[in-house]
């Protein structure tokens, strides 16, 4: 029964995330706010709304370990599994230098998390407000970065986004994404479904964790991390189908800072937020270790091949096998 609600509560945050970004995104660019800050913030930060719908409901139920796991897992998996399966689709070639400069926001956010060592495996609730301090000032700069883009990237910005949400520049006939109240409508049941769908999502992960020996810090990191993922996992394949995988980078991006400054420093205002040694020793150093990875990948002119892609795949394959070797009695009770 757990895993029936586990997967009802996830196709209902995943249209719920889906309802929310197309509202949003067809309302901002209606109300003729900048296609670049749109793509940089809406689309990435939008899809990240299961991860934030299900930190917080974890948090506010006491399950700490799912917020936390949540977050570096979430930054894992969009990394090793979407942006590498996105390239193993098309290879990506990155032609827009805000990207870049969101790349090296995404490595000083990853480094946050790790002040929870010294400050006695906690993340107390001034940090979570620096976080939070952290991401408007990182929204103020997108937004600039928009003003300042030249013509040329401002166009071919909106041409991604577009093909990714399907909306086109000019339709033949009125079409509903057209109409502010409907993009409202979709805005108010998206947001809905990712209220009512975190709290089955949730509740469903714990009781598998606790029926398979699991901890909430290993569940938060696997089923729930993967789970909340899948709006991004399904914009960035989309658009690589579409001839459009450079768009993946900027929604990874963007949803990893989000998940770091956004999620982990909500949940953090909240409730202060426990880290775990396990996370310290091994999970946040191999989050770190995926960003770091696309560092050498883009600054190589901004291309991630199929076989970069491929490499990053197998590396989140690695992970989570070692991570499940870690857990006693695991491999005897799944064999």
């Amino acid at each position: 029964m757990a895993t029936l609600v586990l997967i009802g509560s996830l196709a209902l945050l995943t249209l719920g995330a889906e309802a929310l970004v197309r509202g949003a995104s067809a309302l901002a660019l209606r109300m003729g706010v900048s296609p670049l800050f749109v793509g940089l913030t809406i689309v990435g930060f939008g899809t990240s709304s299961p991860e934030l719908a299900a930190s917080v409901t974890a948090t506010s139920q006491g399950q700490l370990g799912i917020s936390v796991g949540n977050v570096i897992g979430s930054n894992i998996f969009n990394v090793g599994v979407i942006l590498g399966i996105t390239a193993l689709v098309s290879p990506i070639v990155l032609g827009v230098a805000a990207i870049r400069r969101d790349l090296a926001i995404m490595l000083a956010a990853s480094v946050l998390p790790f002040a929870g060592a010294a400050l006695g495996y906690e993340i107390p609730r001034w940090l979570g407000g620096v976080m939070v301090l952290g991401l408007v000032a990182f929204l103020w700069s997108a937004y600039v970065a928009a003003r300042k883009a030249g013509r040329a990237d401002r166009a071919a910005i909106e041409a991604e986004l577009r093909v990714s949400l399907d909306i086109p520049s000019a339709p033949a006939t009125p079409r509903l994404l057209d109409r502010a109240w409907f993009c409202a409508l979709l805005i108010a049941a998206g947001l809905a479904a990712l209220i009512f769908g975190s709290s089955l999502f949730v509740s469903a992960a714990v009781d598998i964790a606790r029926s398979l020996g699991l901890s909430e810090l290993v569940i938060g990191l696997t089923i729930v991390a993967a789970g909340t993922s899948m709006p991004e996992l399904v914009t960035s394949v989309v658009a690589a189908v579409r001839k459009s995988p450079d768009i993946a980078v900027g929604n990874i991006v963007g949803s990893n800072i989000f998940n770091l400054l956004g999620i982990l420093g909500i949940s953090s205002l909240i409730h202060p937020q426990r880290v775990a040694p396990q996370a310290l020793a091994i999970d946040l150093p191999i989050m770190l270790l995926f960003a770091l990875a696309l560092g050498p990948l883009l600054a190589s002119g901004g291309r991630i091949s199929r076989r970069e892609g491929g490499a990053l795949f197998a590396a989140y394959i690695a992970y989570v096998v070692v991570l499940l070797s870690l857990v006693p009695g695991w491999f005897a009770t799944v064999s």
